[in-house]
Formats: C-alpha cells, sequence, structure tokens
C-alpha cells in the first residue's frame, strides 16, 4: 500500500493498512497513524505525529519549519490527532520555542484546499476551513467553529467554539463562542443559530445564548459588565457558561 516511488525515511513510523502515494516524501521523526491515506506529492516533515484515519490530498505541506524569524531550527513539534480531512495545497507548520512548542490539531476536521495553519496554533474538533482561510501563528481555534474561505486570522487571535466567520473576513480580535462574524475588519453579526440547531442544541438553551449575545452587543457593556450580566443565566444555561468561558479568555478583546 506504500507505492515504491514515495521517499520515507527510515526512521518514520507508518501505521498499519497506511496508504503513500507517489512521490511522497515521508522525512524523519514522523508518526503515521493505522488507517491513514496519504496521496501523492505530499511532504510530511518532523517530528509529526498524525493520529488514525487521515486523509491528506496532494500537494500538501505538513509539518515543516515555519517561517518566523525567530524559529531557529529548535525542535518542535505538529500533532494531528484522529479521522481529519487534509486537502490539496494545505500548509501546516510546527511550533516555536517562543510559544507552547507545538501546532495542534484535534479530531474531525476539515481543512480545505490551501487552507494555511501557522505556527503554534490550535485547532480542536469538529473544525471547518474552507478554501484559502489563513491562520497566523498563535491562534486558538475552537471546536465546531466555521471560517469561511479567505477568512485571514492575525496572530494570538482566539476563536471561539461554535462560531462562524463569513467569507473574506479580516480578524484581529477574539470571536466569542456562538457568534457570527463578517466583513473586513470582522464586525459581530448574531450568533450561530443554524449551527447550533444541527448539533442539537435545545430552543431554550439556544434563546439563552441569544440573550446572552445581547447582553454583550446590545446593551452598550463592557466586557466585564457583560460578565456580571451573563453569570446567572450561566448558572441556569450551562451553554452560556462556554460563552462566558470565551470572554474571561480573551486577550485581544473582542470583535464588535
Amino acid at each position: 500500500m506504500i507505492d515504491p516511488r514515495a521517499i520515507i525515511d527510515p526512521s518514520a513510523v507508518i501505521g498499519a493498512d497506511v496508504k503513500v502515494g507517489p512521490w511522497t516524501m515521508v522525512g524523519a521523526n514522523v508518526e503515521i497513524g493505522d488507517g491513514s491515506d496519504i496521496r501523492s506529492h505530499v511532504v510530511i516533515m518532523g517530528p509529526t505525529k498524525i493520529g488514525k484515519n487521515n486523509r491528506i490530498y496532494q500537494f500538501s505541506t505538513v509539518g515543516d519549519d515555519t517561517p518566523d524569524l525567530k524559529y531557529k531550527g529548535e525542535p518542535t513539534e505538529l500533532i494531528i490527532g484522529d479521522d481529519n480531512v487534509i486537502r490539496e495545497g494545505v500548509t501546516i507548520h510546527r511550533g516555536t520555542v517562543q510559544d507552547r512548542g507545538k501546532t495542534v490539531i484535534g479530531d474531525k476536521n476539515l481543512l480545505m484546499a490551501y487552507v494555511h495553519v501557522g505556527h503554534d496554533s490550535v485547532i480542536g474538533s469538529n473544525c471547518i476551513l474552507v478554501n484559502n482561510a489563513s491562520l497566523a501563528g498563535h491562534v486558538i481555534v475552537g471546536d465546531w467553529a466555521i471560517l469561511s474561505g479567505f477568512t485571514l486570522v492575525h496572530q494570538f487571535c482566539h476563536i471561539g467554539a461554535h462560531s462562524f466567520a463569513g467569507f473574506g473576513c479580516g480578524i484581529s480580535k477574539d470571536v466569542p463562542a456562538y457568534v457570527t462574524v463578517s466583513g473586513m475588519p470582522a464586525e459581530a453579526k448574531t450568533i450561530n443559530v443554524e449551527g447550533l440547531k444541527r448539533r442539537g442544541f435545545s430552543a431554550e438553551s439556544i434563546a439563552a445564548i441569544r440573550r446572552g449575545y445581547k447582553i454583550i452587543y446590545r446593551q452598550n457593556n463592557t466586557v466585564e459588565e457583560a460578565l456580571v450580566a451573563l453569570a446567572p443565566i450561566a448558572t441556569e444555561f450551562p451553554a452560556v457558561q462556554l460563552l462566558v468561558d470565551s470572554l474571561t479568555q480573551s486577550q485581544r478583546g473582542i470583535v464588535r
């Protein structure tokens, strides 16, 4: 199942039932989990750990050095979970010692063509990054977030769980959980109601999240004032606690 035209370093660890296509290069200190399918013309550099049942399509570069000028060749990592789909031309860089030293991607994500994941970024699980979405270094993306095509995310931004960014967004501040943003620069518009319905959120929880959004964005509250007002709602509706947590963890300020 490994094409004889593939180039695989002797130190690479290849799991059971892994397919590797022609003219793919797998470098030193790379681990590829069982059942993964690596298509042709892929470059995987290490140290990189790739979990089970991942599909990586042609012309992607996974686990190479970052172009960050502070990076001086230190041993850093890329860690990818299970069941991810990484489409054509995606670039994913390892971390730097100036941050966590690793780039991390969770499970069941879809990274569409020409997505870029910069050094030290963390992507949760069940996320979708549409064609040409790009994360600068140190970006954190929560579970179930969707970044539409050509979305650009500035370094150190946090993208909250279940949030949605419209086509061509320029995100330079944190996006709270559940919030839909659009524009260049990005502005908050509403909550991601359709996504929450698809994921089984109850009507009551969605209504509570909507109340939380209005407290933040429609009542001219500061983040600190909003947190006080959100506390009793989060006690009654646990889903709102995720919104509270995303506000508490924000360091760049939130998209308005």
